[in-house]
Protein backbone atom coordinates (compact mmCIF):
# COMPACT_ATOMS: atom_id res chain seq x y z
CA UNK A 1 0.00 0.00 0.00
CA UNK A 2 2.74 2.36 0.73
CA UNK A 3 4.46 1.92 -2.47
CA UNK A 4 1.01 2.58 -4.57
CA UNK A 5 0.89 5.86 -2.49
CA UNK A 6 4.21 6.73 -3.42
CA UNK A 7 3.50 5.64 -6.89
CA UNK A 8 0.30 7.85 -7.33
CA UNK A 9 2.38 10.73 -5.33
CA UNK A 10 5.27 10.47 -7.82
CA UNK A 11 3.05 10.38 -10.64
CA UNK A 12 0.99 13.74 -9.77
CA UNK A 13 4.23 15.40 -9.38
CA UNK A 14 5.44 14.71 -13.11
CA UNK A 15 2.21 15.06 -14.79
CA UNK A 16 1.87 18.52 -12.98
CA UNK A 17 5.42 19.28 -13.60
CA UNK A 18 5.11 18.53 -17.13
CA UNK A 19 1.59 19.95 -17.51
CA UNK A 20 3.14 23.04 -16.72
CA UNK A 21 6.39 22.95 -18.87
CA UNK A 22 4.56 22.03 -21.97
CA UNK A 23 2.11 24.79 -21.74
CA UNK A 24 4.85 27.04 -21.57
CA UNK A 25 6.65 25.21 -24.80
CA UNK A 26 3.88 24.81 -26.85
CA UNK A 27 2.97 28.87 -26.12
CA UNK A 28 -0.74 28.20 -26.55
CA UNK A 29 -1.68 31.50 -25.01
CA UNK A 30 0.20 33.11 -26.93
CA UNK A 31 -0.44 31.73 -30.26
CA UNK A 32 -4.28 32.52 -29.03
CA UNK A 33 -3.74 36.42 -28.46
CA UNK A 34 -1.96 36.56 -31.35
CA UNK A 35 -4.12 35.21 -33.73
CA UNK A 36 -7.33 36.93 -32.44
CA UNK A 37 -5.94 40.16 -32.91
CA UNK A 38 -4.82 39.50 -36.20
CA UNK A 39 -8.12 37.96 -37.09
CA UNK A 40 -10.37 40.84 -35.63
CA UNK A 41 -7.92 43.64 -35.98
CA UNK A 42 -7.94 44.26 -32.37
CA UNK A 43 -4.03 45.11 -32.27
CA UNK A 44 -5.34 47.40 -28.74
CA UNK A 45 -4.87 44.37 -26.99
CA UNK A 46 -1.16 44.44 -27.99
CA UNK A 47 -0.13 48.19 -28.03
CA UNK A 48 0.12 48.63 -24.17
CA UNK A 49 3.34 46.25 -23.56
CA UNK A 50 2.24 46.18 -19.69
CA UNK A 51 -1.24 45.05 -20.18
CA UNK A 52 -0.04 42.47 -22.86
CA UNK A 53 1.27 40.60 -20.51
CA UNK A 54 -0.80 41.08 -17.76
CA UNK A 55 -3.54 39.74 -19.92
CA UNK A 56 -0.83 37.10 -21.03
CA UNK A 57 -0.72 36.14 -17.52
CA UNK A 58 -4.20 36.01 -16.80
CA UNK A 59 -4.88 33.65 -19.31
CA UNK A 60 -1.93 31.30 -19.20
CA UNK A 61 -3.82 30.73 -15.35
CA UNK A 62 -6.76 30.21 -16.82
CA UNK A 63 -5.31 27.43 -19.70
CA UNK A 64 -3.28 26.20 -16.26
CA UNK A 65 -6.98 25.71 -14.71
CA UNK A 66 -8.67 24.15 -17.92
CA UNK A 67 -6.23 21.63 -18.46
CA UNK A 68 -5.28 20.77 -14.84
CA UNK A 69 -8.91 20.14 -15.06
CA UNK A 70 -9.26 17.94 -17.95
CA UNK A 71 -6.18 15.93 -16.26
CA UNK A 72 -7.50 15.89 -12.80
CA UNK A 73 -10.71 14.13 -14.43
CA UNK A 74 -8.41 11.53 -16.27
CA UNK A 75 -6.24 11.05 -13.88
CA UNK A 76 -9.47 9.90 -11.16
CA UNK A 77 -10.69 6.63 -13.55
CA UNK A 78 -9.07 3.48 -13.59
CA UNK A 79 -6.86 1.97 -16.95
CA UNK A 80 -9.58 0.26 -19.04
CA UNK A 81 -9.29 -3.16 -18.65
CA UNK A 82 -10.21 -3.97 -22.36
CA UNK A 83 -12.12 -2.06 -25.14
CA UNK A 84 -15.51 -1.77 -24.26
CA UNK A 85 -15.11 -1.62 -20.24
CA UNK A 86 -16.87 0.88 -18.81
CA UNK A 87 -14.90 3.50 -16.89
CA UNK A 88 -14.18 2.88 -13.47
CA UNK A 89 -13.61 5.54 -10.86
CA UNK A 90 -10.82 5.12 -8.34
CA UNK A 91 -10.77 4.98 -4.58
CA UNK A 92 -11.94 7.98 -3.14
CA UNK A 93 -8.93 8.19 -1.01
CA UNK A 94 -6.68 7.63 -4.05
CA UNK A 95 -7.91 10.38 -6.14
CA UNK A 96 -7.58 12.96 -2.86
CA UNK A 97 -4.32 11.65 -2.63
CA UNK A 98 -3.13 12.04 -6.46
CA UNK A 99 -5.32 15.71 -6.19
CA UNK A 100 -3.15 16.89 -3.39
CA UNK A 101 -0.17 16.20 -4.67
CA UNK A 102 -0.72 17.50 -8.26
CA UNK A 103 -1.67 20.71 -7.13
CA UNK A 104 1.29 20.59 -4.20
CA UNK A 105 3.94 19.99 -7.17
CA UNK A 106 2.11 23.00 -9.39
CA UNK A 107 2.63 24.97 -6.35
CA UNK A 108 6.24 24.31 -6.23
CA UNK A 109 6.63 24.79 -9.90
CA UNK A 110 4.45 28.10 -10.29
CA UNK A 111 6.48 29.49 -7.14
CA UNK A 112 2.63 30.39 -5.70
CA UNK A 113 2.41 31.93 -2.46
CA UNK A 114 0.13 29.91 0.02
CA UNK A 115 -2.13 32.55 -0.98
CA UNK A 116 -2.19 32.11 -4.65
CA UNK A 117 -2.28 28.02 -4.28
CA UNK A 118 -5.35 28.49 -2.44
CA UNK A 119 -6.86 30.52 -4.69
CA UNK A 120 -6.10 28.41 -7.83
CA UNK A 121 -7.55 25.73 -5.79
CA UNK A 122 -10.67 27.36 -5.18
CA UNK A 123 -11.01 28.36 -9.34
CA UNK A 124 -10.11 24.68 -10.33
CA UNK A 125 -13.13 23.58 -7.91
CA UNK A 126 -15.45 26.04 -9.49
CA UNK A 127 -14.47 24.85 -12.98
CA UNK A 128 -14.76 21.40 -11.98
CA UNK A 129 -18.38 22.26 -10.56
CA UNK A 130 -19.55 23.96 -14.05
CA UNK A 131 -17.69 21.17 -15.76
CA UNK A 132 -19.43 18.63 -14.48
CA UNK A 133 -23.34 20.64 -14.46
CA UNK A 134 -22.41 20.92 -18.28
CA UNK A 135 -21.75 17.64 -18.78
CA UNK A 136 -24.98 16.73 -17.19
CA UNK A 137 -27.33 18.19 -19.51
CA UNK A 138 -24.53 17.92 -22.59
CA UNK A 139 -26.21 18.59 -25.63
CA UNK A 140 -24.31 18.38 -28.91
CA UNK A 141 -22.71 21.73 -30.10
CA UNK A 142 -22.54 23.13 -33.49
CA UNK A 143 -19.46 24.02 -35.49
CA UNK A 144 -19.87 27.76 -35.17
CA UNK A 145 -20.85 27.33 -31.06
CA UNK A 146 -18.92 28.31 -28.74
CA UNK A 147 -18.17 25.62 -25.80
CA UNK A 148 -20.06 25.76 -22.69
CA UNK A 149 -16.81 25.96 -20.59
CA UNK A 150 -15.65 28.03 -17.97
CA UNK A 151 -12.87 28.85 -19.44
CA UNK A 152 -13.96 30.28 -22.59
CA UNK A 153 -16.40 32.72 -20.42
CA UNK A 154 -13.85 33.94 -18.48
CA UNK A 155 -10.96 34.16 -20.75
CA UNK A 156 -13.84 36.26 -23.59
CA UNK A 157 -13.89 38.55 -20.87
CA UNK A 158 -10.77 38.90 -19.84
CA UNK A 159 -9.79 39.41 -23.51
CA UNK A 160 -12.26 41.08 -25.31
CA UNK A 161 -15.48 42.06 -23.61
CA UNK A 162 -16.95 44.05 -26.17
CA UNK A 163 -16.52 41.64 -29.19
CA UNK A 164 -17.77 38.68 -26.49
CA UNK A 165 -19.36 36.15 -28.85
CA UNK A 166 -16.23 36.48 -30.96
CA UNK A 167 -13.85 35.79 -28.21
CA UNK A 168 -15.79 33.07 -27.04
CA UNK A 169 -15.22 31.59 -30.32
CA UNK A 170 -11.94 32.00 -31.04
CA UNK A 171 -11.60 30.49 -26.48
CA UNK A 172 -13.28 27.65 -27.57
CA UNK A 173 -10.79 26.69 -30.01
CA UNK A 174 -8.00 27.19 -27.56
CA UNK A 175 -10.11 25.38 -24.81
CA UNK A 176 -9.98 21.95 -27.67
CA UNK A 177 -6.18 22.47 -27.86
CA UNK A 178 -5.64 22.52 -23.98
CA UNK A 179 -7.46 19.60 -23.79
CA UNK A 180 -5.86 17.86 -26.13
CA UNK A 181 -2.58 18.82 -24.32
CA UNK A 182 -4.00 17.70 -21.28
CA UNK A 183 -4.83 14.38 -22.71
CA UNK A 184 -1.41 13.45 -24.71
CA UNK A 185 0.51 14.37 -21.31
CA UNK A 186 -1.57 12.00 -19.22
CA UNK A 187 -1.26 9.23 -21.56
CA UNK A 188 2.05 9.92 -22.60
CA UNK A 189 3.53 9.32 -18.75
CA UNK A 190 0.33 6.48 -18.57
CA UNK A 191 2.12 5.07 -21.54
CA UNK A 192 5.82 5.67 -19.84
CA UNK A 193 4.95 3.79 -16.71
CA UNK A 194 3.63 0.81 -18.60
CA UNK A 195 6.92 0.22 -20.48
CA UNK A 196 8.58 0.79 -16.85
CA UNK A 197 6.38 -2.06 -15.61
CA UNK A 198 7.42 -4.65 -18.35
CA UNK A 199 11.50 -3.88 -17.77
Amino acid sequence: MAIQKRKTGDNAAALAEHLAAVLQRERIVPRFIDSYVVEHGRQALQVHAGMYRDLLTLLQREALLAASAKLLEMSAYEPPTAKLSKPRLKPRQEIATFRRKFLASLMSVQKWTAGDALEFQSDLQMYEQLITRVAATQRSRKPFEAANHPFVDRCAFLMDSSFLEKARLAASRTLAELEKLAVQTFEGMAGDQRMNLKN
